[in-house]
């Protein structure tokens, strides 16, 4: 996997040592998310199922070795362990539990981003989580669960069921124009719905995407239908 769009969840109980990860993250064009603790990152993991976790070991509220258990229980999310434990025994146990790679602080952030970019190329094609994102918006088709991620926060979107029905089929070409009509086909099936239908939901929809940080999503085409991104 390439870095482009990849959401990386930052486990780091040291603010300054986060804020210097995330500032390489998102200069490198990740998109991340942080937790300072083991419960929130377990919580988190659930919620947003990321791409690659850089975990702390010396976390409160779970360590980082119970962490990396919870996270092996739940699938193979790849996992880069970043510790000041330097000791041979301590490595050995990480990859035992089953970390992808493990780096030492004090540490080069640079060389950090480099492992995460390393790590997600070995790990392509050996997992799919079915997750659609598009800039800051996940979607989860197997949990139903539509967020945004900006700026390390999550914001849950309380959707309903044809408002997600319309955000998948629109993420999966988000730069294609859809007609109304197929819209109705795809997202309002077995109804009578009217073309006029279709403009309520999705000004419904882009008044909630708004809330959320997300503006002009979905964008209209004058005489055709909508797109999920807007051409600048």
């Amino acid at each position: 996997m390439e870095p482009d769009n990849a959401l990386v969840l930052v486990v780091e109980d040291e603010a300054d040592i986060a804020e210097i990860i995330t500032a390489y993250l998102e200069r490198e064009g990740f998109r991340w998310v942080h937790a300072n603790d083991g419960a929130t990152a377990i919580e988190l993991h659930r919620a947003l199922k990321p791409d690659i976790v850089l975990l702390d070991v010396g976390l409160p509220r779970s360590d980082g070795w119970e962490v990396l258990s919870e996270l092996r229980r739940r699938g193979s999310t790849p996992v880069i362990m970043v510790t000041a434990l330097d000791k041979d025994i301590d490595k050995l146990q990480a990859l035992r539990i089953g970390a992808d790679d493990y780096v030492v602080k004090p540490f080069n952030p640079v060389e950090v981003v480099a492992r995460v970019r390393a790590v997600l190329r070995r790990s392509a094609g050996h997992s799919s989580r079915g997750i659609l994102r598009v800039g800051a918006l996940q979607l989860d088709p197997e949990s139903h669960l539509a967020s945004v991620v900006t700026d390390g926060e999550l914001v849950h979107l309380n959707l309903t069921l044809t408002e997600y029905r319309l955000l998948v089929h629109m993420a999966a070409a988000p730069m294609r124009v859809f007609s109304r009509g197929e819209l109705v086909d795809a997202c309002l099936p077995g109804g009578d719905a009217l073309d006029r239908t279709v403009d309520s939901h999705v000004s419904k929809l882009r008044r909630k995407l708004a809330d959320a940080g997300l503006d002009d999503m979905p964008s209209g085409v004058r005489g055709v239908g909508y797109r999920l991104v807007a051409i600048r």
